[in-house]
């Protein structure tokens, strides 16, 4: 870098901060940052403060519907009555029922052709599945 450019970089650099030295300084009246306020002394007895509020973060709270927990075994036992995954796999890939209540006609999506048939894969070797104790 040539002398003359460094010199022109560090007056430039020492104006802006001068500039915005000068801007974080006493605000005037009508600007965005007001001067700031005086607070009271905290040794003094006497002086006032504002009175204190709590409110507290759990006031909104609404718990859930009055329905009891379910153990996972529970749980997992009732999905294998329903059978399985591949139940809530098949619900997802249903057509939404239409409001007039009749069947539309509707036409197959690209891409998905034979996977409502499809069968479940077997297991791999090796690999005998969940057992119940």
């Amino acid at each position: 870098m040539s002398k003359t450019l460094l010199r022109w970089l560090v007056r430039a650099t020492l104006c802006t901060t001068a500039l915005a030295a000068q801007a974080q300084g006493a605000s005037s009246p009508g600007s965005a940052h007001p001067a700031p306020t005086v607070r009271p002394d905290p040794l003094d007895a006497k002086a006032s403060v504002p009175a204190l509020s709590y409110r507290s973060s759990l006031s909104r709270y609404r718990g859930l519907g009055e329905d009891k927990p379910v153990s996972w075994r529970e749980a997992n036992d009732a999905v294998a009555r329903i059978g399985g995954w591949r139940v809530y796999a098949r619900e997802a890939q249903q057509p939404e029922p239409t409001p007039s209540g009749t069947e539309a006609a509707a036409s197959p999506k690209p891409g998905r052709s034979g996977m409502d048939n499809a069968k479940p894969m077997p297991m791999p070797p090796g690999h005998g599945g969940h057992k119940s104790p």
